[in-house]
């Protein structure tokens, strides 16, 4: 019992410090590597890395089609979710940007209704998806004039950052790619770095990239989201699916803002105004009230008959 916490307590420290910290590892990787490029490279790498490690556990090389599912769902989480966020940190701060990415639970949940026989959200749910939507309005909002203001563009690539991964997220709840979600998550990085390569030599990165000028800064900040941002945290996520519930797997969702906006004032020196504080605790108090109210309920809900000698 007493091993089974302390496994349970690495894997969420590693979810929550690992995930929190990659939105500043990747501030540092694009400094000398272009953005979709340095994406590129590290989901090729940790996606081949995982898809060995899978195959040593014993899973089964995806099908066809499921290779075609790996393609769409690493085109939609990898190129348009986080080569969007790789290319806005060129231009907005690694805390504010992981601020606006934390709204996508929010999305997923708006993207989810929107679908064909998607479910309506009940009256908390969407009152939580207002007090989100408003929390980002106030981050992005254009007309801010203090030192943590966010430029236009980068709110417009964002905003599609975090779309293409909410709608990679109701995809691929409604597909089966791998029977092994490691294998499936290898099979996607690696047709996902496919893609970002692709969008990387038509913007010109591959062409005008000279690796001798690469920093040991960035190599650094590559090797850790390699190998600490992809593969171990996300075999700690993994393992989490398995031996806890999902609502509380998913509590990263809470944390991972949090910790990235508090990384990237005390370590990088990026501005925390009184309006980003606001603006984060807006967004992370509608996370909440949308992802863990739900679960909440369902399980009082649960209990209840049991309780009520009436019944």
């Amino acid at each position: 019992m007493r091993e089974q916490r302390l496994r349970l307590i690495a894997a969420f420290t590693a979810v929550y410090v690992i995930w929190g910290s990659t939105y500043l590892a990747i501030r540092y990787a694009i400094e000398t590597i272009p953005p979709y490029l340095m994406a590129a490279a590290r989901f090729g790498s940790a996606g081949a890395i995982l898809l060995v490690l899978a195959r040593a556990r014993g899973s089964a090389w995806p099908t066809g089609r499921q290779w075609g599912v790996a393609l769409l769902s690493g085109a939609l989480f990898l190129a348009g979710g986080i080569g969007g966020v790789c290319w806005v940190e060129q231009r907005v701060p690694s805390g504010l940007t992981a601020l606006i990415v934390g709204a996508g639970p929010l999305v997923t949940v708006f993207v989810d209704w929107l679908r064909p026989g998607g479910s309506r959200p009940d009256a908390t749910t969407s009152a939580g998806l207002v007090l989100g939507f408003g929390g980002v309005a106030l981050l992005i909002n254009p007309g801010a004039t203090d030192a943590a203001r966010v430029e236009p563009a980068g709110a417009l690539v964002l905003i599609g950052s975090v779309l293409s991964w909410a709608i990679g997220t109701v995809y691929t709840k409604h597909v089966h790619g791998a029977p092994s979600r490691l294998m499936g998550s290898g099979a996607s990085m690696l047709m996902g770095s496919g893609v970002l390569l692709l969008i990387a030599a038509l913007l010109g990165e591959t062409s005008g990239f000279a690796p001798l000028r690469v920093s040991g800064r960035s190599l650094v900040a590559l090797a850790y989201l390699v190998a600490f941002g992809s593969v171990i945290a996300f075999t700690a996520y993994f393992w989490l699916l398995q031996h806890t519930t999902p609502a509380k797997a998913t509590t990263y969702a809470y944390v991972n803002p949090i910790l990235a906006l508090l990384l990237g004032w005390a370590v990088a020196g990026e501005p925390v105004t009184s309006r980003v504080v606001l603006a984060g605790a807006v967004i992370v108090s509608a996370v909440l009230v949308v992802t863990a109210l739900p679960h909440a309920r369902s399980r009082l809900a649960a209990r209840r008959p049991e309780a009520d000698p009436a019944a």
